[in-house]
């Protein structure tokens, strides 16, 4: 009867349990979403922002309009820099570009054609102008326009003259629409909005187009006369939303507020983060219903009664296990004590035994654990002499095969079979290179390798530019290879000298990803009885002490391009063949050179 009572307490506190976390999980995942939300919109504005913000100010550096400010009554530069203006708005894709002058009057603007054209029109009493007269810096605003209606963010620069005193103000108008239709909503949820407000609260940017000049601060307290106000959302209502602020949930942020808005005749539950933008006095708010906490909280349940149910066939399996074996406990004292009393001698004998037993058992584990230490250390010490070298050589042919198996993706779409069967005969090849290539990197370790034979050296050089040459990096990389048209027979190893020849012209290619030009030569020169083959790039050069970066693990590049290994294991390659690998600035110009030379024979 207990063991009932306690049963349904249980489950009920599993229950109760299961319902407050799962609201804390759902809530805490719509709060989630809403800051990554909030943070991308707000990256994205910033990024607006700081596209036209410097433009006013490389246009009041135009000479004309300093001209046309001096000028004023000059028919000829007036339609000069209104044709200018028209240009520029074309170029930098804005609505309007405009030039008043030092009492806010428009003398020129890009709309001069237009019936409801600027010119002649006084905008003193905007803030942008305002701003940039006094301040003789440039200015952000955000308003209606007076003539279009139009939402727009204004940009302003002040024209100076060269002692610095303001002429005018040139001003940039950008509309915002781009910043709104850029915002979509989470694919989890379908209630997610999202509302701009300015410093006093009212929405100008708005996923719904009944939330757009609305008064989101509860209880409305932005005055409807307020002048600045009027300026900005001229002919606009300003309603407020009708918002209730609900608690918090338990666990949240303190800047997460729960709303229920009642819009006409629905009513939705919301939470809403705030979350400052850039540059200006805005606020972006993220609304996410919160209706995906209810399911949250019925998978909560639904788990909390699975894992009661578990527990509670567990406790039921142990119960009885517990009753078995007091019962059998029970039989062996008394089995225990008949033989007991029957035969002390054989007891003795038993513990001895037993003993003997526990203690063969004792030395065997200790031996089994000893054997698998001894087991692990020498794993440890075979991948720690392969692991480094062979990952570094395997992942050009790895990269090699993962590009011709994207390209073969496309031509199959295309329908092309023929260049779709030779790019997997590149693969397959690679594939045995690479098995080669492992095969050649357990002779070296193990330094035990047979003995070099004579290669052609113009063989491995096309070996590698194939590698190379199927990466992404190396796509837009001209690569001057003057072929030779005899062999360049030399004393060597083909694999080990391609896996070189790779190493060497990879990093050229990445030495010149910044360059405007970026060029990687390859020549073959013989020298006596020597072969030379020298890599050139034109990228920003070696450090100082060029013998430094033979030197495991140092590298200039990120953890992402490599772990400072090929160059030191290229060094011991050519070493080992009797041959020799240096490297330096060039003389005749910016970038690096290697140079590589092999024996014509043993």
């Amino acid at each position: 009867m207990k063991f009932r009572i306690g049963a349904v307490i249980g489950f009920m506190v599993t229950m109760m349990l299961s319902w407050q976390l799962g609201g804390w999980a759902g809530y805490r995942l719509v709060e989630r979403e809403s800051r990554e939300e909030s943070f991308r919109y707000s990256q994205l504005v910033a990024n607006e922002l700081n596209r036209y913000r410097p433009i006013p100010e490389l246009m009041a550096e135009h000479p004309l309009l300093l001209s046309v400010l001096k000028s004023p009554d000059n028919p000829g530069l007036v339609q000069a820099a209104n044709e200018e203006m028209k240009q520029m708005a074309r170029i930098v894709g804005s609505s309007d570009v405009y030039l008043l002058d030092r009492t806010g009057l428009t003398i020129a603007a890009s709309n001069y054609y237009k019936p409801n054209s600027f010119i002649g029109r006084r905008y003193d009493y905007r803030p942008y102008f305002r701003d940039a007269i006094r301040t003789g810096r440039s200015a952000l605003y955000f308003a209606l326009g007076t003539m279009s209606d139009i939402r727009g963010l204004y940009f302003s620069s002040p024209v100076a003259f060269a002692d610095d005193r303001v002429a005018g103000v040139i001003v940039v108008k950008v509309q915002v629409e781009e910043l709104e239709s850029q915002w979509q909503r989470p694919a989890t949820y379908n209630d997610a909005e999202m509302v701009v407000l300015d410093d006093d609260g009212i929405s100008f940017l708005a996923s719904r187009n009944d939330w757009l000049y609305r008064d989101f601060e509860p209880g409305g307290a932005v005055p409807a006369d307020d002048p600045g106000i009027r300026l900005r959302y001229p002919e606009q209502p300003l309603q407020p939303m009708d918002i209730n602020i609900k608690e918090a949930p338990f666990g949240l942020a303190d800047d997460v507020r729960r709303l229920r808005i009642v819009d006409g005749d629905r009513s939705r539950e919301y939470l809403s983060v705030r979350t400052p933008l850039p540059h200006l006095d805005w606020s972006l708010q993220v609304m996410i219903g919160t209706r995906s906490v209810l399911w949250t909280r019925v998978e909560s349940l639904i788990a909390g009664t699975v894992i009661f149910l578990g527990a509670l066939l567990t406790l039921l399996y142990l119960r009885e296990r517990y009753r078995l074996e007091a019962e059998l406990a029970e039989r062996g004292e008394r089995l225990e004590l008949r033989v007991a009393e029957r035969t002390q001698d054989l007891e003795l004998s038993n513990r001895q035994l037993t003993e003997e037993v526990r203690q063969r058992k004792a030395a065997e584990d200790e031996l089994k654990e000893t054997q698998q230490e001894l087991i692990q250390a020498a794993k440890l010490a075979v991948l720690g002499q392969m692991s480094a070298g062979l990952n570094h050589e395997m992942n050009q042919p790895l990269t090699a095969i993962q590009a011709y198996a994207r390209n073969s993706r496309r031509f199959l779409e295309r329908g092309s079979h023929q260049t779709v069967d030779a790019n997997l005969s590149e693969i397959i090849a690679l594939c045995h290179k690479m098995a080669e290539l492992t095969r050649q990197f357990k002779i070296f370790a193990r330094k035990s390798e047979g003995l070099p034979a004579t290669v052609d050296l113009r063989m491995a050089i096309d070996a590698a530019l194939k590698i190379i040459t199927a990466q992404d990096s190396g796509a837009r990389v001209t690569i001057d290879w003057q072929r030779p048209r005899e062999p360049a027979l030399c004393h060597g190893d083909l694999i080990r000298v391609e896996q070189v020849l790779v190493n060497l012209i990879a990093n050229a290619v990445q030495a010149v990803e910044a360059v405007a030009d970026p060029t990687v030569s390859i020549d073959l020169l013989p020298e006596g009885d020597q072969w030379l083959c020298r890599v050139r790039d034109n990228g920003s050069g070696l450090p100082a002490d060029s013998e430094q970066i033979f030197e495991p693990f140092f590298t200039t590049k990120s953890m992402k391009q490599g772990l400072g290994l090929g160059l030191s294991i290229s060094r011991q390659i050519v070493d080992a063949l009797g041959g020799r690998l240096t490297g330096r600035n060039r003389s005749d110009g910016p970038g690096a050179e290697f140079l590589l030379t092999l024996n014509t024979r043993g």
